[in-house]
């Protein structure tokens, strides 16, 4: 439990500190990776399919906006703190394979649920829905407002970036567009 307290400490932090920069890469990456503490606090608490969404709404966000920051502030570039950059990537990453190798040890064998739930959908789904495929039966019937919530966030998601991709590729009316803009 107390590492909910920590990534959530860390998720405030994140946000206190996004909120604050003035470099707007920084803040892009900052909040990108609230977003991906955010899917680690997920599959703490057993909800993976929701760490999956997040992952994916946060992904996509992130590269929207980091093509949409690149274009306006290029920091690293002008700066000569290319030599930082490299080493919090270079840290970033090594973080990131630790915690994987470390999740996929704790993962269990293939076909052995480690949730009561799971076993419970495995033995009584085709006679409690009738449905022939089991797993639709637990999308729809044992889940269905959790799909619901998936499928919202992900129409969320599609209709932000749409609002962004139009706002951005859109050019006033007398505006003459030269080579280096597109």
């Amino acid at each position: 439990m107390i590492e909910l307290y920590i990534l959530l400490v860390l998720m405030i932090v994140g946000a206190i500190v996004t909120i604050e920069l003035k470099d707007l890469l920084a803040a892009v990456i900052s909040i990108g990776a609230v977003g991906m503490v955010l899917s680690i606090v997920f599959l703490i608490i057993k909800a993976p399919d929701l760490a999956i969404t997040q992952i994916v709404v946060e992904m996509l966000c992130f590269i929207i906006l980091l093509r949409a920051t690149l274009k306006k502030d290029l920091p690293f570039s002008t700066t000569g703190s290319w030599l930082f950059n490299t080493f919090v990537a270079a840290g970033f990453i090594a973080i990131f394979l630790f915690v994987a190798v470390k999740a996929f040890k704790d993962l269990p064998e293939f076909g052995y649920p480690i949730m009561r739930v799971a076993n419970i959908y495995l033995k009584e789904g085709l006679v409690k829905t009738g449905a022939s495929n089991l797993v639709s039966s637990i999308i729809l019937d044992f889940r269905a407002y959790d799909t619901l919530g998936e499928a919202t966030i992900l129409f969320t998601a599609v209709i932000g970036v749409l609002t962004i991709v139009r706002r951005i590729g859109r050019k006033k009316k007398d505006e003459i567009v030269e080579e280096d803009d597109e």
